[in-house]
């Protein structure tokens, strides 16, 4: 990328603005469709396992899109890279918000999702270019605080704006804001010298990439409709999946410019921190979308209420994250880590203590909980894994991280939702079976209920149906507890020191 670190706008705070509306915009995406998703699936007459499917083809698009950020900075400057990115993503967002029906929507979230992955890499890069050296911390603090606010926004924001107006609206939201960023960063960046330059693309890999990665992902948000293996479809797809993805890693090794450098996966720490972050990012992204839906679909809370409950996670990493960012190196950051870890998998096992009966304030305090984890978290492990990494390839590891990262944000929405409804099922299953007229409960439930009716029957499914929904979910969080206290073990196979040389790049969120 260019170096301009002496250019300065006219203005820094508006500068910094402008760039962080974009990455809150891109941000507030992830995490507002999450409280809306039942209201979309049903208003759209899809099932809530088909309504993931406007989470994950965001999220897979993103991730894809990330590696060309540097290549697409390179070419055409990074200024005008985040001015069109931004401006496609307002179209994209206005695009999504017009759908009428489930194809449409997922195909402008998977445009959406392509135009968005350069954001965040560009407002981070261009930050950091504009600020002097001694001042870059507080802009990449500023920007960190952004990057944990907007995930606190979303359930609220997407809730209400469900609620009060219609789902569509959590996507219109981002037009006056993306082009309000666009009009402030041209103004401010206009200026700014450009140096660009060509490079060969790796099209193989890219290509590869994207059928590969593109063929799993429809696998694993169709599978369970087409019942697995038993599918010819889903064959074909596995197949294809399988030899795409070898292609790409026998391509990515070997190529001298390859969209993703796997040859990173050498360095001990780099290999260990990848892991952690991925797993326990994709846990963190499963709470986040399975609790909504199980407040709303089982437990009587509007989209509002949902958000509500759910946002409190956000509280405490905005108010630690300034000081986990001034004073981590004075500890191992691998204490740190488990630390997270060892927080986030106890809230994880008191929501496996949930019943029916959980009031709103134990459900906010056990997310308040969890925020102490979410803080700890993601400073630690990008430290660690950029830590043994040469200098020349801490931007290629901050952009491999990311794009794993993201990428199992996706694959945990699609496995996390068919693990709830799968346990779910199974646990209805083995109650009706267990229920005849000819057992004495039986006959006393559909008694209370008003006789052996239909609508004493159809009640009485509706009370299995949420209870299977109660310990399908305690099933979840306990495996994501026991997931977690593992990750807390592993990261101790990280070596020290843990050296700073990640600096920025390491800030990712």
């Amino acid at each position: 990328m260019s170096n301009n670190a002496s250019f300065t706008p006219p203005s820094l705070l508006m500068a910094t603005i402008g760039l962080s509306l974009a990455t809150f915009m891109q941000v507030l995406d992830t995490t507002i469709a999450n409280v809306a998703l039942p209201t979309i699936s049903g208003n759209l007459g899809v099932s809530s396992e088909q309504g993931t499917w406007v989470i994950t083809s965001f999220a897979v698009s993103n991730a894809i899109a990330l590696p060309l950020t540097g290549w697409l900075s390179r070419r055409f400057g990074e200024v005008k890279l985040f001015l069109w990115a931004t401006i496609l993503f307002v179209l994209a967002s206005f695009l999504c918000g017009i759908s009428t029906s489930m194809p449409e929507l997922i195909g402008f979230r998977v445009l959406q999702g392509l135009v968005a992955g350069p954001l965040y890499p560009m407002t981070q890069t261009l930050l950091i270019a504009v600020y002097p050296p001694a001042r870059r911390g507080m802009a990449l603090a500023l920007l960190a605080m952004v990057t944990v606010v907007a995930p606190i926004a979303g359930p609220i924001l997407g809730g209400w704006i469900t609620d009060s107006y219609s789902w569509p609206w959590i996507f219109f939201i981002n037009v006056p804001i993306g082009i309000f960023a666009v009009m402030v960063v041209r103004s401010q960046l206009k200026k700014r010298p450009v140096v660009t330059s060509y490079q060969p693309m790796d099209y193989v890999g890219l290509l590869s990439l994207i059928v590969g990665v593109g063929a799993l992902q429809i696998i694993l948000d169709k599978g369970n409709d087409l019942d697995w293996f038993e599918s010819n479809f889903i064959i074909i797809g596995a197949v294809i999946s399988a030899v795409a993805l070898a292609v790409f890693v026998i391509w990515e090794m070997t190529d001298k410019h390859p969209v993703v450098n796997l040859r990173l996966f050498a360095h001990r720490n780099f290999r260990i921190g990848t892991i952690v972050l991925i797993l326990g990012y994709a846990g963190f992204f499963g709470i986040n979308l399975i609790l909504p839906q199980w407040l709303q679909t089982q437990m009587g809370y509007t989209a509002t209420w949902a958000g509500l409950a759910v946002a409190p996670i956000g509280i405490l990493p905005v108010l630690m994250s300034p000081f986990v960012g001034k004073y981590a190196h004075k500890f191992d950051l691998r204490l740190l880590a488990g630390l997270a870890f060892l927080a986030i998998g106890l809230s994880c096992f008191m929501r496996a203590g949930f019943t029916n009966e959980v009031d709103f304030t134990h459900i906010a305090l056990v997310q308040l909980f969890m925020g102490i984890g979410v803080a700890l978290f993601f400073m630690p492990t990008l430290s660690i894994l950029m830590s043994d990494l040469p200098p020349h390839q801490i931007a290629d590891g901050a952009g491999l991280a990311t794009f794993l990262r993201t990428l199992g944000g996706s694959f945990a929405a699609s496995l996390t939702t068919w693990i709830w409804i799968r346990r779910a099922d199974q646990h209805h299953a083995y109650m009706s079976e267990n229920m005849t007229t000819y057992d004495s409960a039986t006959r006393d439930a559909l008694q209370a209920l008003g006789g052996a009716g239909q609508k004493a029957y159809t009640q009485l499914d509706q009370i299995l149906t949420s209870q299977a929904y109660m310990m399908s979910t305690v099933d979840y969080f306990t495996l994501l507890g026991w997931m977690f206290m593992g990750l807390m073990l592993l990261v101790w196979l990280a070596k020290p020191p843990f050296t700073a040389k990640a600096g920025p790049a390491a800030s990712g969120h």
